[in-house]
């Protein structure tokens, strides 16, 4: 008898399979909910998951290869070290992920949710990654990630003149995170040691965005400013950006009228 238990010993799901693959599938056949499943070094090859509820499962280690994972749940999954080469994950939820070092060379993740996932070191060669959900994804170290499919904020390196962004200040008209350096209308900002590693999300720069990420992380009292500058000021565009990127200097030139884009009432 095989069964399946959740990484604090709860059965989940027990049959009289031969082993634990054979059994995995039949519970996701059966539309078991698999939430928390200690799957880890699990050997799974070409195992049909499709739409399995995997969230917070341990698969660290496991032998995923060519599996089908099409719309499976995988959120917060931990997957380090998995092998998941030519595995079907078209529209799978990998939110929160984490797979470095996973080995994803070659798998089908078009559409794939991979929203915040730990990628450090993972391998994606050949991968494809067509409409994939990357925001907030780490990269660092990941292989085989073609950033100009990813990236779309990348055509800013391309544009001929003075480019316009906004930046979200507090009350202060200071960063609202970290605070220190000062926005103040028709002056210049400048960080001489702008980080330029496009693998890390967050780092020291004049870190501006676009006008949706900035009304997203509004709050009551904050403001956003315009902001203009040059390709040739641009820092770093991170890898998969949700729409922050860093720049060497820049020039306030305006402010953003909240009611006219309704973040407040008139």
């Amino acid at each position: 008898m095989a069964k399946i238990l959740d990484i604090y010993g709860k059965e989940l799901w027990s049959d009289d399979k031969p082993t634990v693959r054979e059994s995995l599938v039949a519970a996701v056949g059966a539309g078991a909910n698999l939430t928390g499943a200690d799957l880890a070094r699990a050997y799974l090859a070409g195992a049909d998951l499709a739409g399995a509820n995997l969230a917070r499962a341990d698969l660290a280690g496991a032998y995923l290869a060519g599996a089908y994972l099409t719309g499976a749940n995988l959120t917060g999954a931990h997957l380090a070290g998995a092998d998941l080469a030519r595995a079907y994950l078209a529209g799978a939820n990998l939110t929160g992920a984490y797979l470095a070092g996973a080995d994803l060379a070659r798998a089908y993740l078009a559409r794939a949710y991979l929203t915040g996932a730990k990628l450090t070191g993972a391998d994606l060669a050949g991968a494809d990654l067509a409409g994939a959900y990357l925001t907030g994804a780490y990269l660092t170290g990941a292989k085989g990630i073609n950033p100009h499919r990813t990236t779309p904020l990348l055509m800013l390196h391309d544009q001929p003149g003075l480019i316009r962004a906004y930046k979200l200040v507090n009350e202060h008209g200071e960063g609202y995170v970290n605070g220190g350096l000062k926005y103040v209308i028709g002056e210049s900002v400048e960080v001489a040691d702008a980080n330029t590693n496009v693998n890390e999300h967050c780092a020291a720069g004049v870190n501006v965005a676009t006008l949706d990420w900035c009304m997203h992380w509004w709050r009551e009292g904050y403001r956003i400013l315009i902001v203009e500058f040059a390709a040739a000021d641009i820092a770093a565009i991170p890898t998969a950006t949700d729409g922050k990127f860093r720049l060497h200097r820049c020039k306030v030139v305006g402010e953003k009228d909240l009611s006219e884009i309704g973040l407040v009432q008139k």
